[in-house]
């Protein structure tokens, strides 16, 4: 058992999984396609492209938008259920050729991979499987029509840093559910963009559970390989013959030590939390922004908390964000900004050492010499190697005596712990239970 335990602690991140945990872990969504026109969420695939015209499309103004709030990354709708398509694909007229934006010759994600590349944001893409348009859907057949669209967005539109894949599969226009074959779109991705992350419901990026941006208490990217089949097993069988066929991303539990003993292997497959900036994924007009509060309070606990956040921003059916859109994510921006400014930190000594001896528990202390107001402590692990830490407790400095102020489990590439307003001259981590020699990244206090 020892062994199995250890071996999870080493189970490690491909270098496309380091990259997007600790250099891109906040991007943008945007939901863009004719439901932003006939205000529905899920499209028919018999709109009618004509409706589909945003006479004022301003990808530089998104873009500008997306930066303020510190995002990296921009990743579009390509296709949506409804099928329709906003590049100019030679698969189907259900697409930007039949728009009379530019008179049929526009084309939405050259516009904005273009506009990414102007303004240092990554450019991604999410293409829908379900295809509630293509007579093809529910055949051998729609596999290689959804082949050559992926292809086209995979070499068209210069580096990808993400490929987003919806787990929908509804009926198409004959009726019919099609089986998709994932293997061979990964096969694509791999061969045509390398550097490229994969989301989808079952790794090598993987879907949180919910789509209200809550985030796990326990967050764990070290996960059962039956979970995340699409990820790279790097340990053996657990100790325990059990069955997690049952498991899925709606589970509490899915990388705790109890669950991964009944494990046939594990893999290294971190999860994304995502949201919209408003109630529904496509533009309504009688939706508003959610508070700043609960953005950041999302922001705090997805990237905070051992996940990346994408957060979607649907633009106006005239292709602008809503004003108040814009100074939402002006705002959100500005309190990270803010929260994150000044490393208290930043040149004090901070002791690492054993608790009483014990390799998998152990103290780091820092010393700020003098009475500091701490709100936020900001630290990590060295995600390159695992994850190893189960537990831990946070404690200031009283007079002397040591202070418990908060209890957490996992930390990872990022956890960020609110702790209100403290005032201390010295912080410790007090690691109580690690899977092996806790490895710290950096540690920081705001």
């Amino acid at each position: 058992m020892t062994d199995f335990i250890k071996q999870a602690a080493h189970v490690k991140p491909d270098a496309n999984q380091l990259r997007l945990l600790t250099e891109t872990p906040f991007y943008a969504f945007i939901h863009f396609s004719p439901n932003t026109y006939t205000d529905l969420e899920w499209g028919t695939g018999e709109e009618d492209p004509l409706i589909f015209n945003p006479v004022n499309l301003d990808c530089d103004g998104w873009c500008k938008a997306i930066k303020s709030a510190g995002m990296k990354g921009v990743v579009i709708t390509a296709k949506h259920h409804d099928g329709f398509c906003l590049w100019q694909t030679k698969f189907t007229s259900h697409s930007m050729k039949s728009s009379p934006y530019k008179d049929g010759k526009g084309d939405i994600v050259k516009e904005l991979s273009d506009a990414c590349r102007r303004h240092g944001l990554k450019f991604g893409f999410y293409l829908s499987p379900w295809d509630r348009n293509c007579k093809l859907y529910g055949t051998p057949e729609y596999n290689d029509y959804y082949r050559g669209q992926l292809t086209e967005l995979l070499t068209g539109y210069g580096e990808i840093f993400h490929v987003w894949f919806d787990g929908a599969c509804g009926e198409g226009p004959n009726g019919k559910k099609q089986v998709y074959d994932f293997d061979s779109y990964f096969e694509l991705i791999h061969k045509y963009q390398p550097n490229a992350t994969i989301f989808s419901d079952r790794g090598p990026i993987r879907w949180c559970g919910n789509e209200s941006g809550d985030a796990r208490y326990a967050e764990w990217a070290v996960v059962p390989s039956e979970l995340c089949p699409y990820s790279r097993i790097q340990t053996g069988a657990g100790p325990f013959n059990g069955d997690l066929s049952y498991m899925y991303n709606t589970n509490k539990e899915i990388g705790s030590l109890s669950n991964i003993m009944y494990s046939k292997g594990l893999v290294f497959a971190p999860s994304e939390v995502d949201m919209s900036i408003r109630p529904g994924w496509f533009y309504h007009e009688n939706e508003a922004p959610h508070s700043l509060d609960r953005l950041f309070e999302t922001y705090l606990r997805s990237v905070g908390g051992n996940t990346t956040f994408i957060l979607n921003i649907p633009p106006r059916p005239d292709g602008t964000f809503d004003p108040q859109d814009i100074e939402r994510l002006r705002e959100l921006g500005e309190k990270i900004n803010k929260s994150f400014a000044i490393d208290l930190a930043k040149n004090c000594d901070i002791k690492i050492s054993p608790f009483n001896g014990s390799e998998t528990q152990c103290i780091a202390e820092i010393d700020f010499k003098k009475k500091a107001e701490i709100k936020y402590l900001d630290f990590s692990e060295n995600i390159a190697e695992g994850q190893r830490i189960e537990s831990f407790i946070v404690q200031r400095r009283d007079d002397g005596r040591w202070i418990d102020c908060f209890e957490g489990t996992t930390v990872g590439a990022r956890r960020i712990v609110s702790l209100g307003s403290i005032t201390t001259d010295g912080l410790r981590i007090f690691v109580t239970a690690s899977r092996d020699t806790p490895d710290f990244g950096k540690i920081s206090v705001y």
